[in-house]
């Protein structure tokens, strides 16, 4: 009894430590490499659209950070950039939108905050207030990457700086496009 009490701790052990790693492992999508920031973790995602995700909580208030890669055809990011402000109807004065050069790459960083309209474009959405939108667009030859965190506006407030840092340093990663076939 004590034997088999014993595998059953060293199995939990063991595999408390593999979940920890996948829980933390980069994520790459498009030509870039993303790494799961300290506190964030990495969740199977919730749709096959979805290249990555993680997911951030502060209590048990949770935020939720996804990562698109489509190839090209999505849009121009000035599109994208509309589309999301859109979700955030009467946000006009939190909208704002700011474009940075991080080596060969162009990163659009976007908030937004008020009440967002959850759902599929064009479908039946359901109005969520009090929420925070920080998105960003990597522009590459290869396709956009698209990364937006969604949530409660505190957590999404207290956790964007973890993300432009996030985004920053995938930048660095960019697969140069002649590698990319691009």
């Amino acid at each position: 009894m004590k034997t088999a009490f014993l595998y059953a701790v060293c199995f939990l052990f063991a595999a408390s430590a593999v979940l920890a790693q996948i829980a933390s492992a980069p994520v790459k999508v498009g030509a870039f490499t993303f790494a799961v920031p300290k506190g964030w973790t990495n969740v199977k995602p919730s749709s096959p659209m979805r290249q990555g995700q993680f997911e951030v909580a502060q209590g048990t208030a949770k935020a939720e950070v996804t990562l698109f890669h489509f190839g090209g055809g999505s849009g121009t990011a000035a599109d994208n950039v509309a589309r999301w402000f859109s979700q955030f109807a009467g946000s006009e004065a939190t909208r704002k939108t700011e474009s940075i050069q991080a080596g060969e790459v162009k990163i659009t960083f976007v908030t937004a905050e008020g009440t967002f309209s959850s759902g599929m474009p064009g479908g039946p959405s359901t109005p969520m207030s009090g929420h925070a939108l920080c998105g960003a667009i990597l522009e590459h030859p290869s396709g956009d990457v698209y990364v937006k965190m969604m949530g409660p506006e505190a957590v999404v407030k207290g956790a964007t700086e973890a993300f432009k840092e996030m985004v920053a340093e995938a930048a660095k990663t960019a697969v140069p496009a002649e590698k990319t076939g691009s």
